[in-house]
């Protein structure tokens, strides 16, 4: 690929780990009905300040309180969010009229049609009052994104690796351990969308866990005219948030095992280093969850958390992608 391709795919990644970091924020800030319609903000590209446009704007939604510093950020994730698209249709574009060879025209399509997904769930994100399947959705679909462009960045140049006869057991052992990541992004997700976070304190198990039960753990929200700050109980809240934290202890440790098992099976330091990587980032990210908790939820920590959650799932990614040309042997 040549240079100016090479350093659009790296903005590209950039501006999605800003989109993911500002879509937290968003939640956390509890702003995602800040704008009360898609994609536009009370029917204005902006946020509305002249008194002409706050009069139109409650005239056309009645029901609705303006709340400026809510809409900003709302409509800052979406200015990102817009401008990504519109990085990635390039790139896109770019690589389906390659003539290259190895041109990597999947990963380009898949993209474009995961910005499609997530347009469709910012969008019902609004219309559906935070319907917490779909706030869940959305953010794993920013997560599938940058996974996606950090696929594309590393195609777009592959580091240097040697065959390695252990690198395809390495490599499953490396998939599942990134299901079992993706399972504790979406527990996270799911934390978030139903307001569970602040319903369980104390460490290391909930001070209320007692209240913990497997059954309520499938209770769904019910149909309502809006979702924000939640509706399930606070018994269902307490076991979706201990949830998270037991499946949190075992991410940990499938995840340095599998550090453990590359250092043992692969030679290669850049392997090892990218499988430590992994070990490091999740220890840390576990210790972020504790302190989190222990200060009570403090909104810049916990917004660390997510971008953690990032970082650790694209280091997981880029060990994998690595252990994947590692298995072949290249002539």
């Amino acid at each position: 690929m040549s240079t100016v391709l090479q350093r659009t795919i790296t903005f590209a990644c950039m501006l999605a780990i800003c989109v993911v970091v500002l879509g937290a924020y968003t939640r956390l800030s509890n702003a995602g009905l800040g704008c009360p319609d898609w994609p536009g903000c009370y029917g204005f590209l902006t946020v509305p300040n002249e008194v002409h446009e706050i009069t139109a704007a409650q005239l056309k939604f009645p029901t609705s309180q303006i709340e400026p510093r809510k809409a900003w950020i709302e409509m800052i994730h979406r200015y990102f969010a817009g401008s990504l698209a519109l990085v990635i249709l390039l790139l896109f574009a770019v690589i389906i009229r390659s003539r290259a060879q190895h041109a990597p025209k999947v990963l380009a399509s898949a993209l474009v049609l995961m910005i499609g997904v997530q347009a469709l769930l910012g969008m019902w994100t609004v219309t559906m009052n935070l319907q917490p399947f779909v706030v869940m959705g959305h953010l794993l679909g920013g997560f599938t994104v940058l996974s996606l462009l950090t696929l594309l960045y590393l195609r777009a140049a592959p580091p240097s690796v040697e065959y390695e006869a252990q690198a395809s057991i390495c490599l499953k052992v490396g998939i599942v351990c990134t299901g079992i990541l993706v399972l504790q992004i979406a527990l996270g997700g799911w934390l978030a969308a139903n307001y569970a976070a602040p319903h369980c304190t104390g460490l290391p198990l909930c001070s209320n866990s007692e209240l913990f039960s497997w059954s309520s753990l499938l209770e769904l929200p019910k149909p309502s005219s809006t979702y924000e700050y939640g509706v399930l109980p606070f018994e269902t809240r307490v076991s979706i948030h201990l949830m998270h934290r037991i499946w949190a202890s075992v991410t940990l440790l499938a995840l340095v095992a599998m550090a453990v098992f590359v250092h043992f099976r692969i030679s290669q330091p850049i392997i090892r280093k990218a499988a430590n990587q992994v070990a490091i980032l999740v220890l840390l990210q576990v210790a972020i969850g504790g302190i989190i908790v222990y200060f009570k939820f403090p909104i810049l920590l916990t917004l660390f958390h997510n971008l953690m959650a990032a970082l650790l799932l694209l280091a997981l990614v880029r060990a994998c992608f690595l252990l994947s040309r590692a298995r072949q042997i290249w002539v």
